[in-house]
């Protein structure tokens, strides 16, 4: 049992599913932070909160990993904030539904750093597959299963 209440950190910048993220936090009472590096429209609910950090490097990833710890769940895309969070004990899921967890976290470092090597290279020159409806359905899957297993888990 935890005295913490539940908490969602979204790393906003280039988050695509904010809006889902609202619906499911709505559903289940949970307070967003929805963290950018400029201003970013969000709806008025005193459940949501914006959070504009400074312009410096990482300053948004720095400012949720301050807060990553059991109970939270941070939304990112970004695999060495994911990786920060994972260690301070948040559950991590990426945009596209994928759970980040102590044992992926490695993997999916070495894959981002072999694929930026490449990308240097010149070897591979494309980004990301487009974020599809399938992803949409995937993150609201998994938001819903990590909000659910940290209540059973005595998170408020």
């Amino acid at each position: 049992m935890s005295d913490e209440p539940i908490a969602i950190y979204v790393d906003a910048d280039a988050c695509p599913v904010k809006p889902e993220v609202y619906r499911v936090a709505a559903r289940h009472r949970v307070k967003v932070y929805v963290v950018a590096n400029s201003f970013m429209q969000v709806p008025s609910d005193p459940l949501i909160e914006r959070v504009v950090v400074g312009a410096g490097f990482d300053a948004a990833d720095d400012w949720i990993a301050e807060r990553a710890r059991r109970g939270a769940i941070v939304i990112t895309a970004d695999i060495p904030l994911a990786s920060r969070c994972v260690n301070a004990g948040a559950d991590v899921i990426g945009p596209t539904g994928k759970p980040f967890s102590e044992a992926s976290i490695g993997m999916a470092l070495a894959t981002r750093n072999l694929m930026e090597d490449l990308r240097a290279m010149g070897d591979i020159t494309g980004g990301p597959k487009p974020f599809s409806q399938k992803d949409r359905s995937a993150f609201l899957s998994a938001l819903d299963v990590a909000i659910n297993r940290l209540k059973r888990a005595g998170y408020a």
